[in-house]
């Protein structure tokens, strides 16, 4: 699971999003959207590991496209 190209990416968007936000606060520009863009960028790779603990294929589908939708 560790090496799963899904985590690996999903992680690195997860740090890519929390430092364009941090660049965002620095610059005195924040707005209510920094942080609905922090739990929707982070919450991406949760659900996709929570996706490899799924309980069947079914569950596994379902947490998956969670994940897309909060990509969208």
């Amino acid at each position: 699971m560790a090496d799963s190209p899904l985590i690996t990416k999903s992680k690195e968007f997860a740090l890519q999003i929390i430092k364009i936000c941090n660049h965002i606060k620095q610059t005195k520009k924040e707005s209510v959207l920094i942080n609905q863009l922090i739990h929707s960028g982070t919450s991406v790779g949760a659900n996709i590991r929570e996706a490899f603990y799924g309980r069947g294929t079914a569950d596994f589908i379902a947490k998956l496209q969670i994940a897309l939708k909060e990509c969208s």
